[in-house]
């Protein structure tokens, strides 16, 4: 764990450094900047570390959020440009019908000593919502469609990411059994299971990654409308405890937007 974080501030200081740097050039050479706006559907997931899959881990599928950003664009030639942004994603996943769970003390005692297992099972439904800050640097490539105001781009670059909340909102009444088949039920009778509990401090506070976008824009002076389809992956596991299970985060996303130029409009190639 120690390596995994030595890691992540040596990222995170070359990832500060690389945005400082962008950040001088955008105040130096305004005339190339465009500044926008985003917003869309996140479509997140949670998905088991490769070699630590686990009934804990396993078993989530998508959930819906949202997905925004403010972002400024330094162009460099007609091509290529870099894009710095400030994001907020919501993260996370959802597991509908019979799953697992750490066995809790209360039904642990039901056992003789030494013999509890470490997850029961019961049929209700779970939902992680997390959601992160997050801060893509994307080097960024398009494309002119002939003479018209279409133009066509693809973006990609690293993220740093800071975990702003995490909830686990779960629901629905279940026995407790001790098979994931619901064959064999323990003696507790049906318990509910609605709640929603904070789950931030289980969490790490921090994340990096990779994130990358495919776009369609339409020029209106010094404005440009854009639709893009694109996603994002985390590269760290989430949980604190490897006890909680090993996850990373990633999403699809679909955002429609706007940018402004404040200086030239960059005139398309015959």
């Amino acid at each position: 764990m120690r390596n995994k974080k030595v890691r992540f501030v040596n990222t995170s200081r070359l990832y500060l450094l690389l945005s400082s740097f962008i950040l001088l050039a955008f105040n130096t050479q305004a005339q190339n900047l465009s500044l926008g706006i985003r917003g869309g559907m996140s479509i997140p997931n949670l998905t088991a570390a490769a070699g630590d899959q686990t009934p804990l881990s396993t078993g989530y599928s998508s959930r819906l959020g949202a997905d925004a950003g403010v972002f400024a664009e330094y162009k460099v030639t007609n091509m290529f440009s870099l894009e710095l942004m400030a994001q907020y994603s919501e993260q996370g996943g959802k597991k509908n019908g019979m799953q697992a769970f750490t066995t809790p003390p209360a039904m642990a005692a039901l056992f003789p000593d030494g013999q509890a297992p470490q997850y029961l099972y019961a049929n209700y439904n779970s939902e992680s919502k997390l959601n992160y800050l997050m801060i893509p640097l994307l080097a960024k490539c398009g494309w002119d469609i002939k003479k018209s105001p279409f133009r066509v781009y693809i973006a990609a670059g690293p993220f740093v990411a800071f975990l702003v909340s995490a909830h686990q909102v779960t629901s629905g009444n279940s026995e407790f059994y001790t098979d994931a088949a619901g064959q064999n039920a323990l003696p507790a009778g049906t318990q509910s299971f609605n709640a929603t509990n904070d789950i931030k401090s289980q969490l790490h506070m921090a994340n990096f990654g990779i994130e990358g976008n495919l776009g369609i824009s339409y020029r209106l002076g010094h404005g440009n409308l854009f639709i893009e389809g694109g996603g994002n992956y985390g590269f760290l596991n989430i949980q604190k405890n490897s006890a909680d299970g090993k996850n990373n985060t990633g999403a699809g996303t679909v955002d429609i937007g706007y940018s402004y130029n404040l200086g030239k409009i960059w005139k398309h190639k015959s």
